[in-house]
């Protein structure tokens, strides 16, 4: 045993190294990031120079000479083909940055200026007698609007679209299936205003129904349907037809199918579906100004009268063009973008409660 371990030392120790010509130099670790701090300074002396005030230019300038830089020295260093990669995963980087960085600016601003009159008295008082110059006043109303307009809305569009995304894949053929998803392609590019406008043609002028927060509700859900059908359509198409048949080789009926197998597997995506949906109708304001008409009272009835919501109280308290309009414009926006927060967390919890559970 010793002679074996000796001669298997001897043999280690004589294995040749490998050329030094297959060890490909590379960079650094903290190549990049030296090169993004002097692309800083260079793009800031630029702006200087330049006389340039907007950071944001500074920032593109920045970018591009850190993405030429490290293109450069990549291509001597390590060659042309992992410059490529790596300008290729600089690119993914900026663009991800592009994408964030409004979003970030948006909500910070939001929370800036909106933490300024949000507190419980705003969030539990309405504008009844209160004048749109002078501070005070506060935005229950709207929410009660927003929450019945939304919910109304909800219950007619949700399940309209899924028992129409049922049919298209459970069920559709031939031309009637085509026509339908035509149909819906043309509904998903509506802008909301025609949709306000079909209802006021219809159930205001036509029909002599008044203004309420039914008729907004009624527009809401023209413009919701489309994504309900689309997103659902998706995720039925996701469950593996092996579920299916083999339902079916039970010998359970298509339409038991389709309720016990077929909806609870795919419930995550379409109730996430469902979410984004009531998130795309939840932020419309110019169906509401022609069908809801707007209120300063509190009106808990969305069947009769004027009612106001959540995208009408920020357009009407900025029209107002005053300092403490625009403090409630800017609460009221954030008492909106966390109620969009809240739903998709709701929406997160369904999908996790309903998904089918994995077996060991």
């Amino acid at each position: 045993m010793s002679d074996l371990t000796l001669d298997e030392t001897v043999l280690a120790d004589s294995a040749p190294l490998p050329p030094a010509g297959l060890r490909h130099p590379r960079l650094p670790r903290w190549a990049p990031a030296a090169l993004a701090v002097g692309a800083i300074v260079v793009a800031a002396a630029i702006g200087l120079a330049a006389g340039l005030g907007n950071k944001v230019q500074w920032g593109l300038i920045a970018g591009v000479l850190f993405m030429a830089a490290l293109y450069g020295v990549t291509a001597f260093v390590e060659g042309r083909r992992q410059a490529k990669d790596r300008l290729a995963t600089s690119l993914v980087w900026a663009c991800f940055l592009l994408a964030v960085v409004p979003l970030v600016s948006l909500i910070w601003e939001t929370v800036d200026r909106g933490t300024k009159v949000l507190d419980g008295r705003f969030l539990s008082h309405s504008m009844a007698g209160v004048l749109t110059i002078g501070p005070g006043g506060g935005v229950y109303h709207a929410i009660i609007g927003t929450l019945e307009q939304v919910g109304l809305a909800t219950a007619i569009a949700a399940p309209i679209g899924l028992l129409t995304a049922v049919y298209l894949v459970e069920y559709g053929r031939g031309r009637l299936a085509k026509a339908v998803t035509f149909f819906v392609d043309v509904m998903t590019g509506i802008p909301s205003i025609v949709a306000g406008l079909f209802i006021l043609s219809f159930w205001i002028i036509m029909l002599d129904f008044g203004y309420s927060g039914f008729a907004g509700s009624m527009a809401l859900a023209i413009l919701m349907m489309p994504v309900v059908v689309r997103s659902t359509e998706e995720m039925l198409k996701l469950v593996p037809n092996e579920l299916r048949e083999a339902s079916l080789a039970l010998g359970v009926p298509k339409w038991r199918t389709i309720l016990k197998v077929v909806l609870p597997t795919a419930i995550g995506g379409i109730a996430t579906g469902v979410m984004l949906a009531v998130a795309r109708i939840a932020g419309e304001t110019a169906p509401i100004v022609l069908l809801v008409f707007g209120s300063q009272v509190i009106n808990t009835d969305p069947f009769n009268g004027a009612q106001s919501s959540l995208p009408y109280y920020i357009y009407e308290q900025w029209a107002a063009g005053n300092a403490a309009s625009y403090d409630r414009a800017w609460a009221a926006a954030l008492v909106l973008i966390a109620f969009v927060m809240i739903l998709n967390l709701v929406a997160r919890g369904i999908a996790r409660w309903k998904a089918p559970k994995s077996g060991r």
